[in-house]
């Protein structure tokens, strides 16, 4: 049985588990850290070092970061501190846990274990996953290969950008209901439709297990479906990367 740890860096808790790569699944108990304020680089790595020490620092650990990451550096910087920007936090956080540590975009992640294990699962030609949370996270692939750091939640909509006219965090801000919640949602997956002509959607994200109250209310051409691995579609995916 093949595992690795995967660990999700988010602006709240940095969460880790075991996982089976064979399976697609936790292969431990998720052990969670409050994500320090302020999220500086040392400070985070300190953290993803006592995550590893819990699990018997393993040899080998991938890592979602809320950032574009790029050969390890990430170039941005979402709900952490500014500092991680232009930071090579594969190299920083290899030297912190003495591992092997591969560092991806969260959505990227969480779409890389759905069309492997997921949703997405033997799906050929182009798939778009989105996570509907704080902002709008979103990964593409064209038969199972990713295009990484596409960022779709920034395009512009309504003068705003997709996440601040569409995303769960507005739904709640804005007390929207379900229904014209989805029909923001719905000029957003249009829109993705008419640029990237993909032949699956799959929404991700926590509000995902409530699919049942959006989806049906949007209508788009290709199929839209809801994540499967929800919550642990990011440690998931983290851990697979490193094996990429």
């Amino acid at each position: 049985m093949k595992q690795t740890l995967g660990i999700d860096i988010g602006g709240s808790g940095i969460k880790g588990a075991m996982v089976d790569l064979e399976l697609g699944d936790f292969a431990s108990e998720r052990h969670r850290i409050r994500t320090p304020k302020p999220a500086t680089p040392d400070k985070v790595a300190k953290v993803v070092a006592e995550i590893a020490a819990h699990f018997g620092s393993p040899d080998s650990i991938g890592c979602t970061f809320p950032a574009i990451v790029k050969n390890g550096v990430t170039l941005s910087a979402a709900n952490v501190d500014k500092e991680w920007i232009g930071t090579d936090a594969g190299a920083l956080l290899s030297k912190e846990t003495g591992a092997n540590v591969t560092v991806v975009n969260d959505a990227d992640a969480a779409g890389i274990a759905e069309v492997r294990y997921g949703a997405g699962k033997g799906q050929s030609g182009v798939v778009i996953m989105t996570t509907l949370g704080t902002g709008i996270g979103s990964a593409i692939f064209n038969n199972g290969v990713l295009l990484p750091n596409t960022e779709l939640g920034h395009l512009r909509m309504n003068r705003k950008t997709a996440e601040e006219f569409a995303s769960d965090r507005i739904r709640d801000k804005e007390e929207l209901s379900w229904k014209r919640w989805a029909n923001r949602l719905e000029k957003y997956y249009q829109m993705l439709e008419f640029f990237f002509s993909p032949d699956l959607i799959i929404v991700g994200g926590g509000v995902s297990k409530h699919h049942q109250k959006f989806l049906p209310h949007i209508r788009v051409k290709a199929p839209i479906v809801p994540a499967q691995l929800r919550n642990r579609a990011g440690i998931i995916g983290a851990a697979l990367h490193n094996h990429l």
